[in-house]
C-alpha cells in the first residue's frame, strides 16, 4: 500500500520543517537509567553520524537525558549540523541528583533549560521543543505554554508541541497557539493506556484522533514495547511473512497506520539502529493492515 516518506511539521505556518518520516530518539545513548554517559561512547557517537547516513533528519532529545549528555552527543557527533537536520528537544522535567525525574515547568525553569539546550547544541534556535507535562505539577498549563509562546516570540523556539499530554489538555493548548506536534506514547500495543512515574496514563487514541482532526504530527515514544510473547501476537505472524523482526513490523505498522505518524525509535546498538531503519522500507499490504487491526 506505501507510505508517504516524508512529513511537515508547522505546515501551516511561515517556516515548516520537512523530514524523513523516520527519526531517531536519543535518550538510550546514556547511561542506566537515562544518567550519565553512554556504555560504549564510540557506538552512540557512531549511531547519530549513521543517522545522517541513512537520511535520517530529524533527532528527539532533551537537556534533562543524563545531566545533558546527549546534547552534548549530538553536537560532538554532528556539528556543524546538516542544513535539514531538525534536532527536536523537550522542557518541563528535570533529574535530581539521586537520579529522581523531577517536575521543571515554572517560566524562569523553562527559560533556563532552552537557554541550556541553545548552549549545548551550539544553536541560536530550537527548531521544536516539545513541552513536557509532568503528573503532579502545581504549575497550571497556561502559564507554562504562555512561557513558551514568549520565548518562540523572542526567536529562541522556532516550533512549539507538547508531550505526554491528554485530550484534554492538547484540546487547551490548541486554543491558546499553534500546537506544531504531540509526542505520546502510541503503538501497536499502547493505544489505550499505560503506566508512566507510577501513573495511569490514559486517552492515548483519543489524542491521536485529535491529531488526525487537526493535522497534527504525532511523534511517538514507547512504541517497541511488547506485553505479549513473539509467539502468541499478529506482529509475529507478520514478521514471518516478510522474514523480518517483530520490532520492524511495529515500526512499520506505525508507519502505514497514518501518515501524520514519525516514527522515532531509539537504541544504543548501532545493529538494532541499522534494523529499525529498514522498516521504512517494508511495504505492508491492506490485507496485512487488517489482520494486524
Amino acid at each position: 500500500m506505501g507510505i508517504k516518506k516524508t512529513i511537515t511539521i508547522g505546515a501551516k505556518t511561515e517556516h515548516p520543517l520537512t523530514v524523513k518520516r523516520f527519526g531517531y530518539g536519543t535518550m538510550r545513548l546514556t547511561g542506566e537509567h537515562v544518567w550519565g554517559e553512554p556504555e560504549n561512547r564510540p557506538e552512540a557517537l557512531q549511531i547519530l553520524k549513521s543517522t545522517t547516513d541513512n537520511g535520517v533528519n530529524f533527532l528527539d532529545t532533551a537537556d534533562f537525558y543524563g545531566e545533558d549528555v546527549t546534547n552534548r552527543l549530538i553536537s560532538e557527533a554532528l556539528y556543524p549540523y546538516q542544513k535539514d537536520l531538525v534536532v527536536c528537544t523537550k522542557v518541563g522535567g528535570d533529574r535530581g541528583a539521586d537520579k529522581s525525574w523531577q517536575i521543571y515547568d515554572k517560566p524562569e525553569n523553562l527559560r533556563e533549560s532552552i537557554h541550556r539546550n541553545l548552549k549545548t547544541l551550539k544553536i541560536e534556535q530550537v527548531q521544536l521543543v516539545h513541552f513536557r507535562i509532568m503528573p503532579g505539577s502545581d504549575t497550571p498549563l497556561e502559564v507554562s505554554l504562555n512561557a513558551m509562546f514568549e520565548m518562540q516570540k523572542e526567536g529562541k523556539i522556532l516550533h512549539i508541541g507538547l508531550s505526554n499530554a491528554t485530550p484534554e489538555e492538547l484540546e487547551k493548548a490548541l486554543a491558546m497557539g499553534n500546537i506544531a506536534t504531540v509526542e505520546n506514547a502510541f503503538g501497536y500495543e499502547k493505544r489505550t493506556g499505560y503506566t508512566l512515574y507510577n501513573q495511569e496514563v490514559r486517552g492515548l487514541q483519543e489524542v491521536m484522533d485529535i491529531c488526525i482532526k487537526n493535522e497534527i504530527p504525532m511523534i511517538p515514544f514507547f512504541s517497541l514495547q511488547s506485553s505479549l510473547p513473539n509467539n502468541e501476537n499478529k506482529i509475529a505472524v507478520i514478521a514471518k511473512k516478510y522474514n523480518v523482526t517483530p520490532a520492524q513490523i511495529n515500526l512499520s505498522w506505525l508507519l502505514h497506520y497514518n501518515d501524520l505518524i514519525l516514527p522515532i525509535p531509539g537504541t544504543s546498538k548501532l545493529k538494532h539502529f541499522e534494523e529499525n531503519v529498514k522498516a521504512f522500507d517494508i511495504d505492508l499490504t491492506d490485507e496485512d493492515m487488517v489482520f494486524l487491526g
